[in-house]
């Protein structure tokens, strides 16, 4: 993997990058679709490239060991081809998913033993074998096995954490030295920043992972329920230590003003389940603001979601029928609000590199982000 810094902007910590990578380029700042089990949910490989203008997509080591599992996704070839996604995947370890089993884990030097959500047979995940299984995924871009500490966290314990996701990171690291991808392209690790809302500790945290001095790097624990003004402080302080020259994936973050003031402070890559999560509620994100498409007073707008879009979803049906849609309870409704959702988060970023490669970011920023945090 290769990361070209571009340009970054005058006001403001935001960059333009490229990251090339074994199945093609990205170019940054990016919003990445969550595929939690090698699909984002109702929407198509063929409709994420085209409609959605997705460069990257997310699956997770968790979802995917316990299903369709790695015997599958050996002799499938890996999940590119299992799923026929043909650019850049990114892997999440699966310590975020076993944070949230928190009643069905138990979490120890070796490793975190955890029950299935599936059918509760147990399991053992060790900094070793997930680097394995996701050798058997065969991401371009890989995540170190980490522990995602919970909101709030005493100090003790985030610290405890912190130093166990830095032992753990080590053994991730050797395992890769130690093994060959599977199939034949190069996997980059990037391995995770923590230390819950604790200055020290985040600044601890982002000098250990700078001097590991891998290709890339995340920043993880955050956008589990503190404030966001402390996900803002915990996120820049990070991204002032970190290096320049290599790319900053903040894990699992979010709205889209929050994804601008993050890429304010110069963080390079994103994801989140909340665009297709909140579509298929009938919760649409829109330049005006975000929207309730259920709410009755769209039940005779016969204009487009988004007249200005390029996306067929936002473009070519009213807001009355998607509207309708809803109410009937139909399938296309929840699939044409998801696929609405992903094309406006592309759009946001696409629109943010724009701003930052002719020096306008800051002011375009503090002119929309008022209006994306409307209620409609």
């Amino acid at each position: 993997m290769n990361f070209e810094l571009i340009t970054t902007d005058t006001g403001s910590n935001a960059r333009a990058g490229k990251i090339t990578t074994a199945h093609g380029e990205i170019a940054t700042p990016i919003f990445m679709p969550v595929g939690t089990v090698g699909s984002v949910k109702a929407v198509t490989q063929d409709q994420l490239r085209n409609a959605v203008q997705a460069q990257i997509i997310l699956g997770n080591t968790y979802h995917l060991y316990l299903r369709p599992g790695m015997e599958v996704l050996s002799q499938a070839g890996g999940l590119h081809r299992f799923n026929g996604w043909d650019r850049p995947l990114l892997t999440d370890s699966g310590g975020y998913q076993v944070f949230s089993l928190a009643a069905n884990r138990k979490i120890k030097e070796e490793g975190v033993v955890f029950q299935s959500h599936i059918d509760g047979s147990r399991h053992l995940f060790t900094p070793e074998n997930v680097m394995d299984i996701q050798r058997t995924i065969g991401a371009d871009i890989i995540m170190a096995f980490d522990e995602c500490p919970p909101y709030p966290s005493e100090y003790r314990y985030a610290k405890k954490s912190m130093e166990l996701t830095h032992r753990w990171l080590d053994r991730c690291i050797q395992q890769l030295k130690d093994t060959q991808p599977a199939y034949g392209h190069e996997q980059t690790l990037f391995p995770i920043v923590q230390g819950s809302t604790y200055k020290d500790l985040r600044a601890i945290s982002a000098q250990e992972i700078a001097a590991r001095d891998c290709a890339g790097n995340a920043i993880g624990g955050l956008s589990v329920g503190e404030p966001e003004q402390d996900m803002y402080e915990m996120c820049g302080l990070v991204c002032d230590i970190l290096p320049k020259e290599k790319p900053r994936y903040l894990m699992g973050v979010g709205t889209p003003w929050n994804i601008l003031e993050n890429i304010a402070l110069g963080v390079d890559m994103f994801d989140c389940v909340m665009p297709t999560r909140n579509g298929r509620n009938g919760m649409l994100f829109t330049w005006e603001g975000v929207m309730n498409i259920k709410n009755k007073k769209w039940a005779t707008d016969f204009s487009p979601v988004d007249e200005n879009s390029a996306c067929f979803a936002s473009r070519d049906y009213s807001k009355a029928y998607l509207r309708h849609l809803f109410a009937a309870g139909e399938i296309l409704g929840m699939q044409l609000a998801s696929i609405h959702n992903l094309a406006f988060y592309l759009e946001l970023v696409t629109e943010a590199r724009k701003q930052i490669l002719a020096g306008t970011f800051t002011a375009w920023k503090n002119s929309v982000i008022g209006q994306l945090k409307n209620r409609r």
